[in-house]
């Protein structure tokens, strides 16, 4: 197994309840798919340095997991396609 980092922003018009949603849907995607959750920091609000998609602000989220290579490819296909999340990066932190 690989370590990586997903760090992601979530919209910043949801409420605490949808935001929680959100971390649980990508955790568990994680799971479903071979990873391992090693920690799940949400940062908070905080300003973007440009605008994106026509917000200023979004919602830092980050995790450090453990899986394989096919894990990260579904979590970046599943992240590219969800109106949820205005940005992420994976990081493989073994190279």
């Amino acid at each position: 197994m690989r370590n990586y980092e997903l760090m992601y922003i979530i919209r910043p018009d949801f409420d605490e309840e949808k935001v929680a949603e959100v971390i649980e849907k990508y955790n568990n995607l994680i799971a479903n798919n071979g990873g391992e959750v090693v920690t799940a920091d949400k940062w908070g609000k905080r300003r973007l340095a440009y605008e994106i998609k026509d917000f200023h602000e979004g919602i830092y989220v980050l995790v450090n997991f453990n899986g394989v290579p096919d894990t990260s490819r579904e979590i970046d296909r599943v992240m590219k396609i969800s109106d949820d999340v205005i940005r992420f990066m994976i990081i493989n932190k073994d190279k």
